[in-house]
């Protein structure tokens, strides 16, 4: 799955099925029997207790971790055929001896294109792109994380606890990002303790007595 070509909005068609999933860590079981399906242009929150498994599955739609059982399919493809993706862990990824310019110019070589600047923009970080990570505030450095999100050609995004350490301005600019990718046929998978007011998102509960599906939101 790669990203639009020859100047294109929008995302080739995407779609994720997850059957029968399970996850165990260091021989204990932490879900299973996980069965969920999404398509491109929509908003998955994870939800659940601590340690019922939000983190551990996003890693494993990542393909970061090996399942205890079942499958995840995107796309219609094998297991190992994943679209180009960004997941973004909890914890902090920003370099405390780059500047916020040159944090972004690397994740864009790495993973995507597009304007430095504007992708400061986009997490309204613009004046503080030539101070170094460590100088920034914990708000901010998160603020510097997510931006990479818009830089990344990428249709499917896995964030975990994603607007945490933001205040009320950089979680609407974080939600007005996630709107502007799904609008082109990206998807969003989110793990969170809270509803992110993402419009129209499904739930998928974790822990002992959770269904093994998707609710609407």
């Amino acid at each position: 799955m790669n990203a639009p070509e020859n100047g294109s909005d929008t995302y080739p068609a995407l779609s994720l099925n997850v059957e029968g999933l399970a996850c165990a860590r260091g021989g204990r079981a932490v879900f299973g029997g996980l069965d969920f399906q999404a398509a491109g242009g929509d908003a998955i929150e994870l939800r659940g207790p601590n340690g019922a498994g939000k983190s551990s599955l996003l890693r494993l739609l990542a393909g970061l971790l090996p399942p205890a059982a079942g499958a995840i399919v995107w796309t219609g493809g094998a297991e190992t055929s994943r679209p180009a993706l960004t997941y973004c862990g909890h914890r902090d990824p920003v370099k405390p001896w780059l500047t916020a310019r040159e944090q972004l110019a690397w994740w864009r070589d790495l993973e995507g294109n597009g304007s430095v600047e504007a992708a400061a923009g986009a997490m309204g970080i613009g004046p503080l792109l030539d101070v170094a990570g460590g100088l920034l505030s914990a708000g901010q450095r998160r603020r510097l994380a997510l931006a990479r999100l818009a830089l990344a050609e990428t249709p499917a995004w896995l964030l975990d606890e994603p607007s945490v350490s933001l205040d009320e301005d950089g979680a609407a600019l974080l939600t007005a990002m996630i709107g502007r990718h799904r609008a082109r046929g990206g998807l969003v998978v989110v793990a969170t303790h809270q509803p992110t007011g993402l419009p129209h998102a499904r739930t998928v509960n974790l822990g002992r007595d959770a269904p093994g599906g998707a609710d609407g939101a």
